[in-house]
C-alpha cells in the first residue's frame, strides 16, 4: 500500500509543536533533519544521557508519513494552526510506494571483515570466508552490527589482547558482538550487561546462532566475580558516570576498553578512570576513539 509524504521547512521554535500536531492527525511517523543537510551550513547534533537537552537545527524538515486516503488538505492547515505557523506555510507532497522495508533494511548490512582473520556476516548473507573467525549476526532492535566505527574499534582491540582463558564483561552489550568476538578469540567465559530487553534477547540469540556459550544479564548484580577484560561500548557521560563501578568490575591488573567517544570527549572521560586505570588513546576512526588501560 502507497503512503503520503508531507515535507515542510520550519525554524527551531515550532518544530516540536508542529512535529506533536501532526502526529494528533493521524501521522504515521515524523522524521526531522536539518535542512542544511549536504551543504557547508550543516551542523552535527550529539546527545547524551546526563548533558544538557541539543536544541534542533536552525532549520528544520520536517517529513510526515500518512497513509494514502489522508485528507493532507485539511490535515496540514490544521497542524499548522495548532503550531502557531502561518497558514500560507508551504509545503511537498510526495507518494511513496509500499516496499519489502525488511529486505531493503538487510541490504544495507553486508558482510564486512574487521580485522584480518575476523568476518562480521549477517544471518541472511552466506560467509565470504570459510577459514576466518566469522560472527553470524542478526542485530534485531540492538545496537552493534559491526559497521558503526566505535564497535570495529572495540572489535580490533580485543583481537589483539583477548588472551586464552580470559573472563570478559560487556557491559551495555547490545546484540551481544563484542561477547562473542572475545570467545572467537580464545576468551574462557564473556558475560554481557544490558538494561535494554529487546537487546538481551537478540544476544542470546546471536551466541546460539555462533555456538559460543556467552551470558547475558539485565544486572551487573547477578555477576559472581570481576573479569580480567571489560569492554564498554557505550557514550562518553555515561562512561564517565559508570567510572567507579567498571572499575569495581575490573579484575587488579585486568584491562578495559571504552568507545563510544568522541576525540574531543577523550580527556574527560580519561580523567575520570585516572583512580584506578592508565589510559590511553588507540588510533582513533572518523571522529571516535577508543580507550583503554590496565587496573593498577
Amino acid at each position: 500500500m502507497p503512503f503520503l509524504s508531507v515535507t515542510l521547512i520550519v525554524d527551531a521554535r515550532c518544530v516540536e509543536a508542529l512535529s506533536d500536531a501532526l502526529l494528533e492527525r493521524g501521522a504515521l511517523s515524523v522524521d526531522v533533519t536539518d535542512a542544511a543537510a549536504g551543504t557547508p551550513r550543516e551542523r552535527p547534533l550529539f546527545a547524551e544521557p546526563g548533558s544538557a537537552p541539543v536544541l534542533n537545527w536552525t532549520v528544520n524538515r520536517v517529513v510526515a508519513l500518512f497513509a494514502r486516503d489522508t485528507l493532507i488538505a485539511r490535515v496540514v492547515p490544521e497542524a499548522l494552526a495548532a503550531s502557531s505557523l502561518p497558514h500560507t506555510t508551504p509545503y511537498g507532497i510526495d507518494r511513496v510506494d509500499d516496499q519489502d522495508w525488511v529486505r531493503l533494511t538487510q541490504s544495507q548490512f553486508m558482510p564486512q571483515q574487521v580485522t584480518p582473520r575476523l568476518w562480521v556476516v549477517p544471518t541472511w548473507h552466506a560467509v565470504v570466508d570459510a577459514t576466518a573467525l566469522n560472527i553470524r549476526l542478526d542485530p534485531g532492535l540492538a545496537f552493534g552490527t559491526g559497521t558503526h566505527p566505535t564497535t570495529r574499534l572495540c572489535l580490533r582491540w580485543l583481537d589483539r589482547y583477548i588472551q586464552p582463558g580470559a573472563t570478559v564483561l560487556d557491559y551495555g552489550c547490545g546484540s551481544g558482538i563484542l561477547a562473542i568476538a572475545a570467545l572467537k578469540f580464545g576468551a574462557a567465559r564473556a558475560h554481557g550487561v544490558d538494561i535494554d530487553e529487546q537487546a538481551l534477547l537478540a544476544a542470546r540469540n546471536n551466541a546460539a546462532q555462533n555456538q559460543v556459550e556467552a551470558t547475558f544479564f539485565a544486572a551487573v548484580d547477578e555477576l559472581k566475580s570481576p573479569a580480567n577484560v571489560v569492554v564498554a561500548n557505550i557514550l562518553a557521560n555515561p562512561l564517565t558516570v559508570l567510572a567507579p563501578l567498571l572499575a569495581t568490575l575490573t579484575a587488579p591488573g585486568g584491562l578495559i576498553a571504552l568507545s563510544g567517544i568522541l576525540a574531543p570527549q577523550a580527556d574527560e572521560v580519561r580523567e575520570a578512570y585516572r583512580p584506578w586505570f592508565d589510559m590511553h588513546t588507540t588510533e582513533p576512526e572518523d571522529e571516535w576513539v577508543l580507550l583503554a588501560g590496565k587496573k593498577r
